[in-house]
């Protein structure tokens, strides 16, 4: 009788496949070591970047997450345009933009990113326009994207300056080492513009078609608002010195 249902285990069990076959199938592997995933807003800092990486000699992936902000169609609108009107050495690094979805409207609720109510205005602080966990979620899902696509590298944006605590080398470092482990592939994370300021990337990259970046935080269609916090940085930033 034991034997029986010893040799009927055994049966049912050979019916699945083996827990541990070395190599596994799902696992990612490098396959563009020269490649890295920019996250790219539409702005003036991941437009740029988007152009520093290619020009560095990297093959780039550049990838917008929707998470159900009011501003994302504009920046989305705004995005496409740029990257049509890239340089030809850059664009032939650059491949085709990915859009993907990330939530973030059904935690936010009631927040001015959701709503465009109570939006920081022109006189605002730098720090009111923080978006809880922003950085957190984008690179995960980034790394997630990287990963399969055996791309090594994932870029972010933040400027010098950025008072927000998913914007510092350390957070960075620390999510780096978090997803290469979950993943169990060997990913870095950067951020080559974090000594730098919007007006240094404007001087800098002034052959660029920095006039199609977009930011603003409660736009009117795919026109900024010429009020808001986002808009008197960038605003301020184009003067002449």
């Amino acid at each position: 009788m034991v034997g029986a249902a010893m040799k009927k285990r055994g049966a049912a069990s050979r019916a699945f496949a083996a827990r541990n076959v070395g190599r596994e199938s799902w696992r990612h592997r490098v396959r563009h070591p020269d490649g890295v995933v920019v996250l790219a807003s539409g702005g003036l800092d991941s437009c740029v970047l988007i152009a520093r990486m290619a020009r560095q000699g990297a093959l780039v992936f550049p990838l917008f997450l929707r998470g159900g902000l009011i501003w994302e169609a504009a920046e989305l609108h705004w995005l496409r345009r740029f990257l049509r009107a890239l340089p030809a050495d850059v664009a032939r690094r650059v491949r085709e933009l990915k859009v993907a979805r990330l939530p973030m409207d059904d935690l936010y609720g009631e927040h001015w990113s959701a709503t465009g109510r109570g939006t920081p205005g022109w006189r605002a602080a730098d720090n009111s326009v923080y978006l809880p966990g922003r950085n957190i979620v984008l690179l995960a899902k980034a790394a997630v994207y990287a990963a399969m696509k055996g791309v090594p590298r994932v870029a972010i944006g933040p400027l010098k300056g950025n008072p927000f605590p998913d914007a510092s080398p350390r957070f960075f470092r620390s999510m780096q080492q978090s997803v290469s482990a979950g993943l169990d592939f060997p990913l870095k994370i950067v951020a080559p513009l974090i000594r730098l300021e919007k007006p240094d990337l404007i001087r800098r990259y002034a052959d660029l078609p920095l006039h199609l970046t977009f930011s603003c935080s409660r736009p009117s269609g795919l026109k900024p608002c010429g009020r808001c916090a986002k808009c008197r940085e960038r605003i301020l930033a184009f003067l002449p010195s």
